[in-house]
């Protein structure tokens, strides 16, 4: 059945309506399909519904008071997270409603900062089924797994492993709360309807030995699945996923930094596949930039970018700050000499022994430091290397708590007045450093921007809207994009233009007050218009696009799904 159909017909005379086959309990269950006491009385009379609810039909803002009134009585943050997974198992229409209504207030319920906790109690706060658990022992069954879900119909995965969830780490099997969560995102912000949605979990064992000593855990109790053996279950994995997935996009969420580099290389040219922490974590960042340089009235070349952090987000971050220096022209060497990259070991330097690969691109020459005053020798720290060359632009992707120190700020004052300081590791307790201490290190100079959500700073008389550099900002679009563009391939050139587009989105009036990023309550209009952009630079540069000819505002309207109940006719 036409995905397009399935999900809204209109009859002879226009009307919308939805055809549905179940009736009773079994349309109860379905999450995407039951309205819950909104059943109108003519629908439970066809739907054999009668005595299986309360009498009275609800409407949509009853529903929506009634479940909001529920959220706020729940009295810590988990516990609301609790509240709205178990409204989304139960009725996924109301769940995306309300989230539509109190976005500001329920993005961070949904995902970072609360989903961390969420993935750390996943054992022993387990609810109910979603999605795929796949091991060693199932991914070789994988054809008959998919039988429970309608495989052409299925346009978005994310998977994740578990090993690097946010900043914390292993988390064995509950790291499915990321792919939940992620997911929940796309449709909020994209649209895409949750039936077309696949979160899978690859459950390779784990080292978290909390976990394995725990009776209590859901996952495979084994130490994790490493080296060659790794990379042949990812192998038949994304073997089965295109076999039994033909029409979606792949998302790698939360796998070690190598896994993650790894991954990406050997399969971004086999499926339509990203990595959410190396591209669109660079994307975000690469837009907060753009708009800190209009805010400053100068150019990316301008700037000299230091990366605390050399992970995969950090990495990421460096890609695509070099991605937007050639397309504002500089040679591959000056925008390459502009980024530096530090990690557990300082300075990234090229002749370090057993150095990643990929980090070697940005590592820098041995007489870079020669004449620096360094306390260790041959180890070159943040400040010392704050110390000894004119950074301005200083990024955080550590996961360290308060490494950004007032000394470093008040030395890139020395070198800019106008220092971008953005400590961006999540959740909270990892962030580099507070925005208020960073405005008044700065005497409110400096232009911030963070990972995890922060309220508005006051100082010296003024308010500052602290941006967040969120990927929700990024991925759904860009996701989107993918999906209506039949995209083979996501290059690195799409996050360049999510970048760009990201960065048309932030108001003249909050540039003027020093912040970067649009507020989480636009992320449907952001959404949009970074699909729109993605799709347009599609169409004007491939040839052999499905776009071409194509009226791309009407493509992605026939894509995205709007949460409400459409009148129910049995088939």
């Amino acid at each position: 059945m036409a995905v397009g159909k399935y999900l809204r017909w209109k009859d002879s005379k226009g009307n919308e309506f939805r055809p549905v086959s179940l009736t009773g309990t079994e349309l109860l269950n379905d999450r995407t399909l039951n309205k819950s006491t909104a059943f109108t009385y003519e629908e439970r009379e066809a739907f054999q519904l009668n005595g299986l609810l309360p009498p009275r039909v609800q409407t949509f803002d009853d529903q929506l008071n009634r479940v909001y009134d529920g959220f706020k009585s729940a009295s810590t943050d988990i516990e609301k997270y609790l509240f709205l997974r178990a409204l989304q198992d139960r009725n996924e229409t109301l769940f995306y409603a309300l989230l539509s209504r109190h976005i500001d207030e329920m993005t961070p319920i949904i995902y970072t900062p609360t989903v961390g906790k969420a993935c750390q109690e996943f054992s022993h706060r387990y609810q109910k089924a979603r999605g795929l658990y796949i091991t060693e022992d199932n991914v070789d069954q994988m054809d008959d797994l998919a039988r429970h879900f309608l495989g052409k119909d299925i346009k978005i995965i994310v998977v994740t492993d578990s090993q690097g969830i946010l900043g914390l780490g292993d988390q064995g099997v509950g790291g499915m709360g990321i792919p939940i969560g992620k997911l929940s995102l796309y449709t909020l912000g994209a649209g895409i309807h949750p039936a077309h949605c696949l979160p899978i979990a690859l459950d390779v064992g784990t080292d978290n030995q909390d976990l394995l000593d725990d009776p209590m855990y859901l996952g495979v109790p084994r130490k994790r699945m490493r080296g060659q053996e790794y990379k042949d279950f990812i192998k038949k994995f994304v073997h089965q996923v295109k076999r039994n997935f033909p029409k979606a996009v792949l998302q790698w969420e939360d796998f070690s930094k190598s896994n993650a580099f790894d991954n990406l290389a050997d399969y971004e040219g086999f499926l339509p596949s990203f990595n959410d922490d190396i591209q669109g974590t660079g994307s975000v960042v690469l837009a907060g930039i753009l708009g800190a340089a209009k805010v400053k009235n100068e150019s990316l070349a301008d700037q000299s970018y230091v990366v605390y952090g050399a992970g995969a987000g950090g990495v990421g971050v460096a890609d695509q700050i070099y991605a937007g220096l050639l397309k504002e022209g500089c040679s591959h060497a000056a925008a390459r000499e502009k980024i530096f990259i530090l990690d557990s070991q300082g300075l990234v330097f090229d002749d370090r022994a057993g150095l990643d690969e990929y980090k070697q691109r940005y590592a820098k020459p041995r007489s870079l430091a020669e004449g620096w005053q360094t306390e260790q020798e041959g180890k070159v720290s943040l400040t010392e290397l704050i110390n000894n060359y004119p950074v301005t632009v200083l990024l955080g992707t550590s996961g360290i708590g308060g490494a950004f120190k007032e000394e470093h700020v008040q030395k890139m004052m020395e070198y800019t007045s106008r220092p971008m300081v953005f400590p961006l590791s999540n959740p909270t307790a990892n962030c580099e450093a507070l925005p208020e201490d960073i405005y008044q290190w700065s005497d409110g100079q400096a232009i911030v921007a963070t990972g995890s959500p922060f309220d508005d700073v006051s100082y010296n008389g003024y308010d500052y809207r602290v941006g967040q550099g969120n990927n929700v900002f990024i991925f759904p679009g860009v996701g989107l994009a993918a999906i209506v563009a039949q995209s083979q391939k996501i290059t690195l050139d799409m996050f360049t233009t999510a970048s760009y587009a990201l960065a048309e989105c932030v108001s003249e009036e909050d540039l003027a007050k020093g912040c970067v990023f649009p507020q989480i309550s636009d992320l449907k209009d952001v959404s949009l218009h970074v699909a729109t952009k993605v799709l347009e630079n599609i169409q004007a540069t491939d040839q052999n696009s499905p776009l071409r000819g194509k009226d791309i505002e009407q493509e992605l309207a026939e894509h995205m799904w709007e949460p409400v109940y459409l009148p129910y006719r049995r088939v």
